[in-house]
């Protein structure tokens, strides 16, 4: 760190708070010397002193408290201003401050996530060999692991990260540092760029002064002709009519006959050009729920529930809003659970807004979503649409927060800042004054409890567009085809005669299965043991066209050959079933028919989703098989067909929400039939016909399956009745994660002592194993933490993890904590 000189005046104004991109809860006040006064400002990233690093920091406000009582003595400066105009504005601090808290998350790692990746200076020690450490290699002396590193650093400086992954092996910095002291290393710092900038592209402009044409070589000419007539031009441009431009240019450059600058530009992402469309003349309910809503825009905080049958048009009422929000000045933010649904959204927008709308998600290059990022923020765009981290357009003013298919779980990020970008929705519209309209067909139990309580308004669409009825659902028991043999078992013959019926009649099917690969539970034929992951505790599945078995949460993998790992014998017997065996089975079935599949296995390439979804709707494929990539939103009118493989994927999870998210999988899928002209048909195949859930779906009835499901959530006091969050502990070390759960159960219990504010208002479940006990070599325990008072929720879980009195964690423990969890596995 740099001190501050004694003599050195620091005016309160040059005090500032500093959230640096590091896991510390607390912002930090710096100076700012006289030369960066005039560009600090909030929403810029600062480069600062950090121990003995400089780390990059965001530019927060002032300092966080009275400057009176801050040591001029111990304040450090900051070193740089890296950014020219805020990455974000002034006005999202507070929502970021809000997320940090709420979320327990740093607010600098909040910022961090919020920003599109690759923006930050790192920091790193470079290690470098010395004369003595040369020496030292060829001696005695070194320690094994002393010896390989100074082989590896001989052959050239290397970083902490790049040298454990050449000798495979982990270095503490207590060998480095000890290794330094003897002379052996040198340890310099320096800082790594950052990966993404503006594009910028040469342009070019006539000098006043040029030599007389007659001079000038006929390619020459060309050029200089026209930027006389048409003003500047870029070398690209000039390219197409002169192939060697660029070379000319810069030989007329050096020539003084013309001056070249460079002008910034946007990576466009989007794909091909989009006609403007012609808004359709809405139907009595779309325009009574338009009128309803329009009225609310710039009146102040509201949220609507908007419930709306699969088909009945929610995204046309989600247009008209956007232009009644555009029509007052206020930007939009649209929200759409996956990135395969942003594509079809995104274009219906264009279609409606053109230059308008920036995308916003992960799908996008770093700097393709750097530039959408730059043109919401210099309000270029006034329409953002994304995925969930989408929530975090720097937008200076918000009008209206649109959240599609509001029910979805892909809205809840897992890992890193667990946070919903539906619930994020709702708070960022509260900070902004602004209008949040949550829509789907079948929406989520806590949404619809906000509803009846009146925390939440509601409109409804009833109908379909096109008046075309749901479709009839047939549910078929696989209980009866259990002893069938082969795909039978699968592929039951009322589903076999449906799919053939739709492809003589012309039409499409869609073969929905919740599972990927070709055979999800391997086991030996001979002494019946499962093919594990050596990673996790989970079976392995079989992937037939990469030939091999592979883990869906590590991503091990092993040759499909593979023997026995218990008994060693080639006997393994593929049981169970996934999305590729059933695109194998429709090849088999109905060989004159075009199968596709999309699942995450085919869809990893930029592009594929929509270069799939574009064969689907110009009727290139007849049968489409799929998991839950194409249950959401997408509207094809040639589906006449949805057959559910297995409906009880889902039902069997230890998980509160199983039944919740059972029924809305199988009503969204089912809503992909019949969205045409010809009416739908589905077949729902499962095991338990008769649970509620099921039969729910059957009638596509969501306020009967919400009256069941809100019973059983009241009698065990779950969500919406409670508010939880998940304690998660683990290591590598099955014994540490044991031991550190088990002393935060016990701090659980002493937190809950009679004499305490949390007895009889706070309820813990566990410590215990999770569910999904080991993944990617680490041993998982987790604490559960419930309350219908969410203030002194998390005032517990703060003293338990965060507070000084809490069960210190060592290097090798990694404790998380999970507000709001949706994921109990």
């Amino acid at each position: 760190m740099i001190p501050v000189k004694e003599n050195l005046i620091i005016h309160h104004r040059h005090i500032v708070s500093v959230a640096v991109a590091l896991p510390v809860h607390d912002a930090f006040s710096y100076s700012v010397p006289a030369h960066l006064a005039p560009l600090a400002c909030p929403g810029k990233r600062v480069l600062v002193p950090f121990g003995r690093r400089r780390v990059t920091g965001y530019l927060v406000g002032p300092a966080g408290e009275p400057t009176d009582k801050i040591d001029p003595m111990e304040i450090k400066h900051i070193l740089d201003v890296l950014d020219d105009t805020p990455l974000f504005p002034e006005t999202m601090i507070p929502f970021f401050k809000w997320i940090a808290a709420y979320y327990m998350h740093p607010l600098g790692q909040v910022i961090h996530t919020a920003l599109p990746a690759g923006l930050n200076l790192t920091d790193i020690a470079i290690l470098t060999i010395g004369e003595a450490g040369v020496a030292a290699a060829a001696s005695p002396h070194p320690s094994p692991l002393e010896k390989i590193v100074l082989s590896a650093l001989a052959k050239g400086p290397a970083g902490i990260k790049q040298l454990q992954k050449v000798i495979d092996q982990p270095v503490s910095w207590a060998l480095i540092h000890q290794m330094r002291q003897r002379g052996w290393i040198q340890v310099d710092r320096q800082i790594k760029a950052r990966q993404i900038r503006p594009k910028t592209v040469r342009w070019v402009t006539v000098k006043e002064a040029t030599p007389a044409s007659d001079r000038l070589s006929v390619q020459r000419k060309i050029i200089r002709n026209a930027l006389e007539t048409e003003g500047d031009l870029s070398v690209p441009e000039l390219k197409t009519r002169v192939p060697t431009a660029a070379a000319l240019v810069r030989a007329m450059q050096k020539a003084g006959q013309v001056a070249v600058y460079e002008k910034t530009v946007y990576r466009d992402p989007f794909g091909d050009p989009i006609e403007p469309d012609i808004p359709p003349r809405l139907t009595e309910e779309q325009a009574e729920a338009v009128s309803v809503m329009a009225p609310l825009l710039g009146q102040g905080f509201k949220t609507v529930l908007l419930a709306g049958i699969t088909g009945s048009g929610k995204t046309e009422v989600y247009l008209r809003l956007t232009q009644a929000a555009l029509d007052k000045g206020l930007g939009v933010l649209v929200l759409v659970p996956e990135i395969a649904l942003i594509s079809q959204t995104e274009r219906r927008f264009r279609a409606r807004f053109g230059e308008t709308v920036a995308v916003l998600h992960s799908g996008l290059s770093q700097g393709e979503r750097y530039d959408q990022w730059l043109r919401i923020a210099k309000a270029d765009a006034t329409i953002a649409i994304g995925a969930r981290s989408c929530i975090f357009a720097p937008f200076g003013d918000v009008g209206l927060i649109i959240v599609d298919e509001e029910h979805d779980a892909s809205y809840k990020q897992e890992g890193g800042l667990s946070y919903n970008a539906r619930d994020l929705a709702v708070v960022r519209a509260r900070h902004h004054n602004a209008l949040a309209i949550l829509g789907s067909a079948t929406p989520s139990v806590q949404s619809w409890y906000n509803v009846s309580v009146g925390k939440y308004e509601t409109a409804s669409l009833t109908r379909r567009v096109n008046r075309q009825p749901l479709p009839a659902i047939q549910t078929v028991d696989l209980a009866h085809s259990r002893d069938d043999r082969g795909i039978r078992r699968y592929i039951t013959a009322p589903l076999q005669q449906e799919i053939q019926k739709t492809l003589d009649d012309g039409k499409q099917a869609l073969i929905f299965l919740n599972r990927r690969g070709f055979a999800a539970f391997p086991i030996c034929g001979q002494c019946g043991q499962p093919l594990r992951c050596k990673n996790c505790d989970i079976s392995l599945t079989l992937h037939k066209r990469a030939n091999a078995f592979r883990c869906h949460y590590c991503g091990f993998s092993k040759a499909a050959v593979s023997t026995c790992p218990s008994c060693g014998s080639e006997k393994i017997r593929l049981l169970g079933v996934g999305t590729e065996k059933i695109q194998e089975a429709m090849t088999q079935l109905f060989p004159e028919a075009r199968v596709a599949r999309m699942d995450r296995d085919t869809m990893t390439r930029k592009g594929s989703v929509v270069n799939l979804l574009k064969d689907l709707k110009h009727r290139r494929i007849d049968i489409l098989v799929g998991t839950q990539m194409v249950a959401k939103g997408h509207d094809f009118p040639d589906i006449t067909l949805v057959g559910v493989v297995c409906a009880d994927l889902t039902l069997n999870f230890p998980d509160f929400r199983a039944g919740e998210r059972t029924f809305q999988l199988l009503a969204q899928v089912a809503g992909r039939a019949g969205r045409g002209d010809q009416p739908g048909r589905v077949i729902l195949q499962t095991y338990n016909p008769n649970h509620f859930s099921i039969l729910a779906a059957k009638d596509q009835d969501f306020k009967a399956f919400y009256n069941q499901e809100i019973g059983f959530r009241k009698a065990l006091g779950y969500p919406p009745f409670s508010r939880m969050i998940a304690v998660r502990i683990s290591s590598k070390d099955s014994k540490q994660a044991a031991a550190h759960a088990r002393a935060l159960g016990e701090n659980c219990r002493k937190l809950l002592a009679a004499d305490g504010p949390y007895y009889g208002r706070i309820q813990v479940m566990g410590p215990l194993e999770a569910p999904l006990s080991r993944i990617a070599k680490h041993h998982r325990w987790q604490i559960l933490i419930k309350s219908p008072h969410t203030a002194m929720l998390h005032r517990f879980a703060y003293e338990l993890i965060l507070d000084h009195r809490a069960a210190p964690a060592g290097r090798q423990i990694k404790v998380t904590v999970d507000v709001d969890p949706f994921f109990l596995m």
